[in-house]
């Protein structure tokens, strides 16, 4: 599983771009087939820029992890955070018509076929992270991310966000941070740890980047729900103001939440020094998530 050879390192909308051809191809052989509920599977998937699946290939990539290898833990985040989405979007839940510039998978295929499918593919990612081809380690990774994704992750996130709507005052900044760090922050985590988890390396430098990356990409969400364009959003924008929601922006301002983000982004890259000209790319990708437009 593990190989010396040095990996060159690419460009990040590269790095990207390769995420996504090889995740999507992978994708196309473990869900082929005409049924609705893989139809589904896929469509909840394919659009996105799979950030995450990104940072799971590059973090394997610094630790020597192949590929085929990685590819197969940087498939498993992206369903989890394609099920997410798909249930995020639900009527029940922030009841969204628009995701990645398309009808949301409940509106396009009824709620009931889209809970199924959430379901589906949360379930697939630890198939996927069964696979005796991950080596001896899979389990480690498989037991972080039922907890990340989880009571203790994201689910929780989610929970506490849906309890501020109704709650009678507006969170706190400490409340805020605490709440993202769970709904997004925990599966970047993951991710970007997931290569050195694969190869039984430590996590920790890792560990900080994802920490402060993971927080600089949900302020950088805050300002675009603010102030970014729908069309290339591919989501309904201002939706946080019109439901009186606290968010970074409305606590910090804009200018200064921005001047955080890109804080933030600069503790992420100081974080990787130990992996030298190696980890440019995952730099290039901390500069990017501030700078985004959709």
């Amino acid at each position: 599983m593990i190989t010396e050879d040095a990996v060159q390192v690419r460009p990040f909308a590269e790095a990207l771009k390769n995420t996504q051809r090889r995740v999507t191809e992978y994708m196309q052989d473990v869900l082929a087939g005409e049924d609705r509920l893989l139809e589904a599977m896929r469509y909840a998937i394919v659009g996105g820029k799979m950030l995450r699946g990104f940072l799971v290939m590059e973090s394997a990539r610094l630790h020597g992890v192949r590929d085929e290898i990685a590819v197969k833990a940087a498939f498993a985040i992206e369903c989890i955070h394609a099920y997410s989405l798909v249930h995020d979007d639900l009527p029940c839940m922030d009841d969204d018509d628009l995701r990645r510039g398309q009808p949301t998978v409940h509106r396009k295929y009824g709620e009931d076929l889209a809970v199924l499918a959430g379901d589906a593919l949360q379930t697939l990612a630890f198939q996927v992270l069964a696979d005796p081809d991950l080596g001896p380690n899979a389990l480690v990774l498989i037991r972080s991310l039922a907890q990340d994704a989880g009571k203790d992750g994201m689910v929780s996130g989610q929970m506490m966000d849906m309890a501020a709507e109704s709650a009678d005052t507006p969170l706190t900044l400490d409340q805020i941070t605490q709440l993202q760090s769970r709904k997004t922050g925990c599966l970047i985590a993951w991710s970007a740890t997931a290569g050195a988890i694969l190869a039984g390396a430590d996590t920790s430098a890792l560990r900080q980047y994802a920490d402060a990356l993971g927080l600089a990409f949900q302020i950088a969400d805050d300002i675009l729900d603010v102030e970014g364009d729908e069309a290339k959003v591919g989501k309904r924008v201002q939706k946080d103001a019109d439901a009186g929601k606290a968010t970074f922006v409305s606590l910090l301002g804009l200018e200064a939440a921005k001047s955080r983000a890109g804080e933030l982004a600069d503790t992420a890259c100081a974080a990787l020094v130990i992996y030298g000209d190696q980890a440019e790319t995952l730099k290039e990708a901390a500069r990017f998530v501030i700078s985004r437009d959709s």
